[in-house]
């Protein structure tokens, strides 16, 4: 199997710089602002964003949480893989205050449905915002898009796209990753 680098470390880091100052473009003092990861690949993007929002651009009291959409995707209990909850860590009202979702690829578009499903067990937010790490085009199953994409990528449907953090994988890159299909005939 022949992995493709799609990002490298410092790659990663630039764009993880040029998100982070898109997102004070727009968002300034972050008063009005919330950062939402998306468990569980979306929790290390929104951690490490807020990490530099709050380290190298001296932004303040940023509010950050953790959302686990586990009970509200469509396929929960429809395949025989049993899904593994994570936890919501969200202690705060999302009423009127502006709501940012981040998650590391976006793909169907799915799980954010079932984000924007989920939030309103905590508020009705002014508005809501997505930011991903990969934006996977042309695999939309439903009409979401990004507001803020660190890199567009064309995959084919049996190409998968692999984003490893340091904190867990002991390195920042983003593969792409070939689908192995065997067509076997059957006996």
């Amino acid at each position: 199997m022949s992995l493709k680098v799609l990002l490298t470390s410092n790659e990663v880091n630039i764009i993880l710089h040029r998100l982070a100052c898109q997102l004070i473009e727009k968002h300034l003092d972050f008063s009005d602002t919330i950062i939402i990861g998306l468990q569980p690949r979306g929790a290390f993007l929104a951690k490490r964003i807020v990490k530099l929002l709050q380290e190298e651009y001296q932004v303040k009291n940023i509010q950050f949480g953790l959302l686990d959409i586990t009970f509200f995707r469509d396929d929960f209990r429809r395949g025989e893989k049993t899904l593994e909850a994570n936890k919501t860590h969200i202690d705060f009202i999302v009423e009127d205050k502006k709501v940012i979702f981040i998650d590391d690829v976006l793909y169907t578009g799915r799980s954010i449905r079932s984000a924007l499903t989920a939030i309103q067990s905590f508020g009705r937010p002014s508005e809501i915002e997505l930011l991903v790490l990969i934006d996977r085009r042309f695999s939309r199953h439903l009409p979401i898009q990004p507001d803020y994409r660190g890199r567009q990528v064309d995959a084919i449907n049996n190409e998968k796209v692999k984003v490893c953090w340091v904190e867990n994988e002991g390195e920042d890159a983003v593969y792409l990753i070939p689908t192995i299909t065997t067509n076997q005939p059957t006996t």
